[in-house]
């Protein structure tokens, strides 16, 4: 929106020179700006009410961006607040004279009576703010439209990012010093060290929680696993935790099974009833009404799932920024990351590791932006099956792993040595795995890494926490991870993926 004038050095708003080349005055409500200005320096009070609404740019005039920016600072010092105070500052930064002395800091003081109805007049100021950088970008696409040398995918991506900060009020901000950076990282920690619980979002794991201390927002998480070990089954298991017990509103791209497959698995979930009883329809009239009084707490919780096949990385920007701003979704699960395709139109460039690559990327940047954990489902390589001895997948296992491994801040996976048909934990103790699965946290950029034990219902697709001394006695029919309750659990099904191997997602 702002350029800096190369003779002069100081910012001009486009928008101002857009709408005068048009014969228009650019939106602004500069006696506002002077009241809110003035009551900020007589009201203390006033400050509180405005200062996470406004900021300097948001203000027209260039006299009060300075006036503001110079409470801000005094704000961020926890110094006082006062017309001389203020004028101090200013003539400290050698702009006093620029913003009209003291004699327009007095005038501005004497423009209002105290601070009343102060935040309905910030609010207008942000709206003015917000019509200009509306006509700012708007100006830019349209000059952006006649260049024949625009991608116009590129082009529908960076509007949408752009007019997606003015919604969120995020716009791009420039480099920060490292004083600034530290006082909000103090801040923070101290916000975490004052709320009870953890810092991120919950996922009903608990030995899973206090590793991670919840989902961190901004991270990329990876959930690899071969087929049959469950990937789909603990997600959903997790987003159903977050939503119905935390209140969490999930976000759920499934490029596999279709919306209303993957919300019977939930209702299987949290019903107990099979999914071959639900598929079928068969239900004894207690568990109809089991399944009408349960289905209850999932038809509330806020659960959004959307089943686009080959779902570009385009596309799931789009639709995850509609998601974040309609509906306040605190994290994203894509099922599963290999489905996806890099390109706008809907077919990537390159080889299919380029791709993947292209497609990993976006994703961190992705959960940069909507500042949400974002977790991609990912295959693992046949190489786990033809290694001899232990089957416990390593992160060169992933499947085009480079880029993976190196954007994620989590690299996971899932192991159920039942798959293998092991009846014991090769560990020291020789404990039995029946009816139980592992979450192996093998790269974790901001915590320590652990091999967490879960105990897996095979007939309700679902994972929750290993009791204290848990001993399973399921019969096999109940360690199906399969959607279809015909295969047992240690039976290996290897059809052509679209991929041109043997793995088949589940």
């Amino acid at each position: 929106m702002e350029k800096t004038n190369a003779i002069a050095g100081t910012k001009i708003d486009k928008s101002r020179i857009i709408s005068l080349e048009k014969g228009k005055i650019p939106p602004q409500a500069v006696d506002l700006e002077e009241a809110v200005l003035g009551a900020m320096m007589i009201d203390k009070k006033g400050i509180d009410d405005v200062i996470d609404i406004l900021h300097s740019d948001a203000f027209y005039d260039v006299k009060h961006q300075e006036v503001y920016a110079a409470i801000y600072e005094l704000f961020q010092n926890s110094e006082p607040i006062d017309l001389l105070t203020v004028s101090n500052l200013l003539r400290k930064k050698g702009k006093l004279d620029l913003v009209g002395g003291d004699f327009y800091l007095i005038r501005l003081t004497q423009k209002v009576a105290s601070s009343a109805h102060i935040e309905f007049h910030a609010r207008i100021i942000l709206q003015k703010y917000i019509q200009r950088r509306l006509i700012s970008i708007s100006s830019e696409i349209i000059e952006s439209s006649y260049d024949e040398s625009t991608d116009v995918f590129d082009l529908l991506d960076e509007a949408e990012g752009k007019l997606f900060e003015v919604t969120q009020g995020n716009l791009k901000k420039s480099s920060e010093d490292a004083g600034s950076l530290v006082k909000q990282a103090l801040k923070k920690i101290q916000e975490i060290g004052n709320q009870e619980g953890m810092s991120g979002l919950a996922t009903g794991f608990t030995k899973l929680d206090q590793l991670t201390s919840g989902w961190q927002p901004s991270d990329l998480i990876i959930i690899a696993a071969r087929p049959g070990m469950g990937k789909t089954a603990f997600v959903i298991s997790m987003a159903k935790n977050m939503a119905i017990d935390f209140n969490h509103a999930v976000a759920v791209f499934s490029l596999e099974m279709s919306s209303v497959q993957l919300i019977t698995r939930m209702i299987s979930s949290e019903t107990g009833l099979t999914s071959e009883k639900l598929r079928k329809g068969n239900l004894e009239p207690h568990e109809w009404e089991q399944l009408n009084v349960k289905v209850k707490k999932l038809s509330d919780a806020p659960i959004f799932i959307d089943d686009t096949p080959s779902l570009s990385i385009f596309d799931l920007r789009a639709k995850a920024r509609r998601l974040v701003s309609q509906h306040n979704v605190r994290i994203i699960v894509i099922d599963y990351l290999q489905l996806m395709t890099a390109g706008g139109n809907g077919k990537g460039g390159g080889n299919r590791e380029q791709e993947i690559s292209t497609i990993s990327r976006n994703l961190k940047a992705l959960a940069k932006e909507l500042n949400v954990p974002v977790i991609a489902l990912s295959q693992l390589s046949r190489a786990v099956e033809t290694r001899g001895g232990s089957k416990r997948p390593l992160l060169s296992d992933l499947r085009e792993s480079g880029a993976i491994e190196q954007d994620a801040d989590i690299v996971s996976f899932i192991f159920r040595p039942e798959y293998y048909g092991m009846t014991e934990w090769d560990d020291d103790d020789h404990t039995p795995c029946e009816g139980q699965g592992e979450f192996i946290v093998a790269k974790h950029r901001n915590g320590g890494l652990d091999n967490i034990r879960l105990k897996f219902t095979g007939h309700l697709a679902k994972f929750s926490d290993l009791e204290e001394g848990f001993s399973s006695e399921f019969q096999s029919s109940m360690n199906n991870p399969f959607d279809d309750d015909d295969f047992s659990p240690n039976q290996r099904i290897e059809p052509k993926d679209a991929f041109g191997d043997d793995d088949v997602p589940f």
